[in-house]
């Protein structure tokens, strides 16, 4: 009887996507009233692979994707000048600097690897 009126109360603040100050008296009980009784943890269980799923998503810290294997943050040094005309050129391309730095050690990369030797 419980879950019953618990997942009638969930599917009522679904289905109402009105805020909470548009909402009557009747629907404010309704949605209350599983707060209102008494040992309401009595009626917890382990979570089932659905929640425990949703719990996993929502705890989850938001972040940048993940590209290739990931990212690493390093420092480097860089001749000032030498990273005034790199910011503007990556301005003007309409990228991060990080994703211009990756993209021209990239470049540099594949045009070096077919001269380098490699061990047999």
């Amino acid at each position: 009887m419980a879950k019953a009126a618990s997942k009638a109360s969930n599917a009522m603040i679904r289905k109402n996507s009105r805020p909470i100050s548009e909402m009557t008296v009747g629907e404010l009980d309704t949605m209350a009233a599983e707060f209102d009784r008494e040992f309401i943890a009595d009626t917890f269980g382990p979570m089932d692979d659905q929640a425990r799923a949703l719990h996993h998503r929502m705890k989850k810290k938001r972040g940048r994707p993940r590209v290739g294997a990931g990212s690493k943050v390093i420092s480097v040094t860089i001749e000032k000048g030498l990273l005034r005309r790199a910011d503007r050129l990556a301005k003007r391309l309409g990228m991060s600097r990080a994703k211009l730095i990756a993209v021209g050690l990239f470049r540099i990369m594949n045009s070096l690897e077919p001269q380098t030797p490699r061990k047999a």
